[in-house]
């Protein structure tokens, strides 16, 4: 059995060395270092080769990966930088990890075209100024092998070590038994549609009712195929930390189940959170934990993959106990985590984490997404970017003196972008140039202005300098898929009185053109929830690859668990709210006098909750109730989920779509009834009505795809938090002449039998 290694990774585990050093030359973005690789090989001759693909072994290491170019006729590999700023300033580690890489791909290719001799080129090739910088030397095919093999046999332990972990896992994941006495309802008809669609290599799309363990149904039988179809590694990733913690959870009760099972799982954790000294920059001048990172990782590695489990805090603490980064420390050990636990953006956002060490280390994984109907939404925005013309305004005054005028330049061209618009709002075909050019221009400015003051720290600019980066790397993919709009308002924080401010967007909606190579990068992505109903609005949005597999797996729940009532003689339009709070307030007060305990009344807004539940406490005042209240913090939320305890009384007043709508679990008698008095469908405005355009076109059903679908799948999510076990019984009453429509009820779970109103309010 061999160990396949990608000369890049091969030469970050040997030849890195020193300090974490973040500081030189920010990095280009990804279509800059594409454009300067083409630009450096277009000048090239006739006979240049291209991305040499070359690979070799060493014992049972087999290390491949592509050069970037040779030139046949004078004999020369080259490796290929992109960057800005002072080469001069370069650390010394980073040079020495370049050579390294350039000297295994110079044996490589000497072995595999028998040649004695072979001259190595290091080029640096400046985005700014369209120059290259050559470091070349000579070198014989005796050293290169005997520095190739210097550095294999530096890994060689460890690949040997990795092996005999993967032998071990994988026998024992192929002896595994489901780690409970028997399936739930539904929950092997999940397991068996994951297990098939990865040994038919394709994604799946899987509508699956709370309350079945989707997380174990989901890992367990991707555990399974890790041993039969030969996965290297899962990805299990959830909007939520909630979700993260059942997924960490499910995999201790497997490993519970099998005591021998070497299986490592880590928790991704996110940079503010794993942070140690936020104050502080990234290189070892201003952070100790970066200082001699390098040095002391291989120490922090082995004792990190002891531990049975490498959750946040267990990575944290081995991270101080050898004086490493835990953030960076985290980053190192998904190379070697079997089970990586983490939010969806680490694969399948623009900068994505694990999906560039799939990529970069031809990883074969399996990728779960958990309550999935949360993807659009997601995805939308990670592939938008928006900017503040108040925070440049305040930025222009507080910037450093080099850095004034290119941030001038931005301004001149937003202004006259703001003095062009005639209303408040306006979205463009095309994306404005010179502003573009302008924010382009900063960008390299700061850059350069960073990689020449190391030591220079300012956070402010940096949020400005990031986030445009970000802008202009949309820029470059701008298309259909996409919205460029301007929203145009008075004052604004911080802007003088009579000054207009103005937000810029970059505002995708439609995802699918960025995750296409998400889904392709993976061996199979199954996208899991209790609301992915119509299946064709998430595949298309999403750009699910053809031959995707769905199902929509049978709910354990019997209709005469959960009572629906549409109460259709009541509107909830906005032109209809204030005559809608009596009668609201009325059915709930009936409602609780039938069957007094614990409810959630969910509305579309906090005014209208508001009003609502002034009307009712008025009316009712010996029902006891409690409101979500605005930007509440985690402490706040728990105490407003403590008062439905067991065998409680009262109603909780929510704004659907927030943060008691999806991801909570009150089973029993905690939670016996919900209200819903919306549809949850998104507000008309502008930005809604020119994506509502958009989706027309694409797919034919404007509405749908923009209001109606992502309403009734928060209806549904808050439906689903009533009947949570198959012992549950509870009441769900939907609020709005429009749920008794029949292509609204056809949106509705299949197991609820709806009932005619039959209330007397």
């Amino acid at each position: 059995m061999s160990y396949t290694i990608a000369v890049r990774a091969l030469c970050e585990f040997t030849a890195k060395q020193g300090d974490l050093d973040l500081r030189f030359t920010p990095t280009p973005t990804a279509q800059e270092g594409i454009e300067g690789h083409a630009i450096v090989t277009s000048r090239r001759d006739d006979g240049y080769e291209r991305e040499v693909s070359l690979a070799g072994d060493f014992g049972p290491l087999h290390v491949r990966g592509r050069a970037d170019g040779y030139d046949p006729r004078q004999n020369q590999l080259e490796e290929i930088k992109t960057y800005r700023g002072d080469l001069a300033r370069q650390p010394a580690n980073h040079r020495i990890l370049h050579w390294a890489q350039l000297k295994v791909y110079g044996h490589l290719l000497c072995a595999a075209r028998g040649l004695p001799a072979l001259r190595l080129a290091l080029v640096y090739f400046d985005i700014g100024t369209q120059k290259e910088t050559v470091l070349a030397e000579d070198a014989d095919a005796a050293t290169l092998r005997a520095f190739f093999e210097e550095h294999c046999g530096r890994f060689i332990a460890w690949a040997e070590q990795e092996l005999a972990h993967r032998t071990a896992r994988d026998e024992q994941l192929r002896a595994l038994r489901f780690p409970h006495d028997d399936f739930r309802p539904g929950q092997r008809q999940l397991a068996e549609a994951m297990f098939k669609a990865s040994a038919r290599g394709c994604s799946l799309l899987a509508q699956a009712p709370t309350g079945i363990g989707k997380s174990i149904g989901s890992i367990f039988p991707m555990l399974k195929a890790s041993a039969e179809h030969c996965l290297d590694k899962v990805f299990f990733l959830a909007a939520k930390t909630s979700g993260r913690s059942m997924a960490l959870g499910a995999v201790e009760t497997i490993k519970r189940s099998a005591p021998l099972l070497p299986l490592r799982a880590l928790e991704l954790a996110a940079k503010t959170t794993a942070c140690e000294n936020p104050d502080k920059a990234c290189h070892g001048e201003s952070c100790p934990l970066a200082q001699g990172f390098y040095d002391r990782l291989a120490g922090a590695r082995a004792a990190a993959l002891q531990l049975p489990m490498l959750d946040r805090a267990a990575v944290r603490e081995v991270a101080l106990a050898h004086q490493v980064c835990p953030y960076y420390l985290q980053s190192e050990l998904v190379r070697w985590a079997d089970v990586v636990v983490g939010d969806y953006n680490y694969y399948f956002d623009i900068s994505a984490m694990l999906y560039s060490l799939t990529q970069m280390n031809g990883w074969k994984v399996g990728v779960l997404a958990d309550e999935a109907h949360n993807m659009v939404s997601r995805a939308r925005k990670m592939y938008s970017a928006e900017m503040d013309h108040v925070r440049l305004r305040v930025l222009r005054k507080t910037a450093p003196e080099a850095l004034r005028k290119p941030l001038d330049r931005v301004h001149r061209q937003w202004s006259a972008l703001e003095k062009e618009q005639e209303g408040a709002y306006a979205c463009h075909a095309a994306l404005p140039e010179k502003f573009m050019a302008a924010l382009q221009n900063a960008c390299s400015e700061i850059g350069d202005y960073m990689a020449e003051h190391p030591a220079w720290f300012d956070a402010d600019v940096l949020d400005f300098y990031f986030n445009a980066l970000l802008f202009g790397r949309l820029g470059e993919s701008f298309g259909e898929h996409s919205l460029f709009d301007i929203e145009i308002s008075d004052g604004g924080r911080g802007a003088a009185a009579g000054r207009v401010n103005s937000v810029l967007c970059i505002r995708n909606i439609l995802p699918a053109p960025f995750l296409k190579q998400r889904f392709e990068a993976a061996h199979t992505v199954a996208l899991f929830s209790a609301t992915l109903s119509p299946w064709n609005y998430y595949a298309d949005t999403l750009g699910m690859p053809e031959g995707s597999a769905w199902v929509d797996v049978a709910s354990p729940f019997e209709a005469q668990q959960l009572q629906v009532h549409i109460a259709s003689h009541i509107s909830t339009r906005y032109q209809h709210r204030e005559r809608s709070l009596a009668p609201i307030a009325a059915l709930m007060g009936e409602q609780y006098q039938r069957q007094p305990g614990n409810y959630l009344a969910f509305f579309s807004s906090f005014d209208y909750m508001e009003k609502v539940a002034e009307l009712f406490a008025a009316r009712h005042p010996d029902v006891p109730l409690w409101r979500q209240e605005r930007r509440m913090d985690e402490s706040a939320r728990d105490a407003f989920l403590a008062r439905f305890r067991t065998g409680g009384e009262g109603i909780g007043f929510a704004v659907l779509g927030g943060s008691f709508g999806e991801g909570i679990d009150l089973p029993g008698d905690r939670l016996i009834g919900a209200f819903i008095a919306t549809l949850g469908l998104p507000q008309i405005n502008p930005v809604n009505e020119q994506i509502k355009a958009r989706m027309e076109s694409a797919f034919g059903a404007g509405y749908d795809y923009t209001y109606l679908y992502p309403g009734l799948q928060k209806v549904v999510q808050a439906a689903g938090r009533v009947i949570r076990t198959t012992s549950d019984q509870g009441t769900i009453h939907l609020i709005d002449d429009r749920f008794a429509r029949p292509e609204i009820q056809a949106l509705l779970p299949a197991w609820w039998q709806v009932a005619a109103r039959n209330f007397s309010a």
